[in-house]
């Protein structure tokens, strides 16, 4: 009786590693206010990307747009999280920052609304994606605007790619490509 009470004790005290989080646990808020559940992107390829509209690399943004232009719907999205953490390049407000990127360069996929990236105050989704404790996969600080993450068809993380390489870079391509 002593070794089976000893034997549940044990088995009771072992911890369960806690499950890691896929994209699919987390929520925020679209550019206009509304909650975004991740968990609606089941299935498909996602493009994480953190933006700003007065930065060198905006640009970038007409290249994502064609990005998904020829790869987005059941598929693929592009999520794009404007942030003011890198050269106090995103400074305007939501509706000035939605304005920009429709009237500018076009945007159709999904803008998100105004997030921290870095530091305390930092965002739930960004500490998944840049901590390979929480995401299982790897560490990536963010170092500036229009860095990339690719998320797998399950929710995990792939890949970070850096803010200098083009969305259409054969890297982000090829992995849209592949089954």
């Amino acid at each position: 009786m002593k070794t089976l009470l000893v034997l549940v004790l044990v088995i009771l005290s072992v911890q369960v590693p806690a499950q890691k989080k896929t994209l699919y646990d987390f929520t925020a808020n679209t550019i206009d206010g509304a909650e975004y559940n991740f968990s609606g992107l089941k299935g498909r390829k996602v493009l994480i990307v953190n933006i700003a509209t007065e930065c060198s690399l905006a640009p970038q943004l007409r290249k994502l747009q064609e990005l998904y232009e020829e790869f987005g719907g059941d598929d693929f999205e592009i999520i794009a999280f404007p942030c003011n953490d890198f050269g106090k390049q995103e400074p305007g407000t939501n509706s000035e920052v939605k304005e920009k990127c429709s009237s500018k360069y076009e945007i159709t996929f999904q803008l998100m609304e105004k997030i921290k990236i870095k530091g305390d105050t930092i965002h739930p989704i960004y500490q998944w994606l840049t901590s390979s404790e929480e995401n299982g996969v790897l560490d990536a600080k963010v170092t500036w605007n229009y860095q990339k993450f690719m998320i797998d068809e399950n929710g995990e993380v792939v890949d970070a790619v850096a803010p200098i390489i083009s969305p259409k870079s054969n890297r982000i391509v090829e992995w849209l490509m592949e089954d």
